[in-house]
């Protein structure tokens, strides 16, 4: 734990997006100690549609690893499941730099990445490395110069169809030109009735796999309006689908914002995001009444605050900016304290706790 504090120290020393690849490189070389992970058996989850089973409810989201480079080894630091991307069908640079900001005032990211990575091909070859035992996901894009994004999302759902355990389709990332619009009740009728077709001609492809679930991510930027609409279509069109992830990163600036680089254009996340997307998840929540398992993202960073996210009707929840504060150290107290709160609250299993403050 001392030397992952020093590290961590060392870390904050560089510009944020120097500090992520000299992460990702210590990591692929083995230089980060993992501790001796057991979980408490009251932290296991199962995802009803999904069909998913859980070490933990505390999963790493995308962003973190987004050329699947290193899941192996964060599955050792006490993750139930881990998803990498967003990957895109061809490599692509992503947006100018400088496009991450640490803001430390309010322990909060800003990026503006722009889904920078390098493609299915070497996405697909790391995957098939994968030896650790949280599940694993794959998050799935489309790149800023195709016209058909829906198409890159076909394409990109059938690679890597048969190489995680779950796969997630990401419209929600605003630092892409037009891809919030696929969340449109239109556009997105449009988008999961072709996403479904390629579901079912890869479950002919490789009719040995097990069927893979997937996972529709989205913005906190809903209004109730646009809540009913997604609600409508996947009631409709997106009957296959297995869960929502609530919620990416938001547009939004609380007024609440002290760092210099409260302005910066991007995606905010972080602890400023927790409110804003867990009332948004608890809206889904009461519409959906479990037909979809939720899996509760942005500003988790205790484990109250991943007590509040699966009161308000997550099965499961993700983390990625308090990383980047807490260190990875982060997971397993989140595990212990998680455990502690079930117990506390009375109750002998994680699932009696989902749902229960609606």
């Amino acid at each position: 734990m001392l030397i992952h504090q020093l590290g961590q120290s060392i870390l904050k020393t560089f510009d944020p997006e120097t500090a992520h690849r000299l992460t990702i490189g210590a990591l692929k070389t083995g230089l980060v100690p993992q501790a001796s992970v057991v979980h408490d058996p009251i932290l296991k989850v199962h995802l009803p549609k999904s069909g998913l089973e859980l070490m933990s409810p505390i999963g790493l989201a995308a962003g973190f690893d987004k050329n699947a480079a290193v899941p192996t080894a964060m599955s050792g630091f006490g993750f139930g499941f881990v998803e990498c991307g967003t990957v895109t069908p061809g490599p692509q640079d992503g947006n100018p730099k400088p496009r991450l900001f640490r803001l430390h005032e309010d322990n909060a990211i800003i990026n503006r990445m722009g889904f920078n990575n390098e493609g299915l091909v070497k996405f697909e070859a790391n995957l098939k490395n994968y030896t650790g035992r949280a599940k694993l996901g794959a998050n799935v894009g489309a790149n800023k110069v195709t016209e058909d994004k829906i198409a890159d999302y076909v394409v990109g759902l059938k690679a890597v169809w048969s190489l995680c355990d779950y796969v997630t389709i990401n419209i929600s990332s605003p630092n892409t030109p037009g891809l919030r619009g696929l969340q449109d009740k239109a556009s997105l009728q449009d988008l999961l009735t072709r996403c479904g077709i390629a579901v079912e001609e890869s479950k002919e492809t490789w009719p040995e796999a097990d069927p893979r679930p997937v996972f529709l991510k989205l913005a906190p930027d809903l209004d109730e309006t646009a809540i009913d609409d997604i609600v409508s279509v996947l009631d409709s069109a997106g009957g296959w689908l297995s869960s929502l992830i609530v919620s990416n990163t938001t547009l939004a600036r609380p007024e609440s914002l002290k760092s210099p680089h409260r302005d910066q254009a991007g995606g905010l996340s972080g602890a400023p995001l927790f409110d804003a997307s867990t009332d948004v998840l608890r809206q889904f929540a009461r519409r959906l009444e479990g037909r979809f398992d939720l899996i509760g993202a942005g500003g988790v960073a205790t484990p109250e605050q991943a007590f509040e996210k699966i009161k308000a009707g997550a099965h499961a929840v993700q983390l990625y900016s308090a990383l980047v504060y807490g260190g990875i150290g982060l997971v397993e107290r989140l595990n212990e304290g998680l455990a502690e709160l079930i117990k506390a609250d009375g109750h002998h299993e994680l699932s009696d706790v989902v749902g229960s403050g609606l």
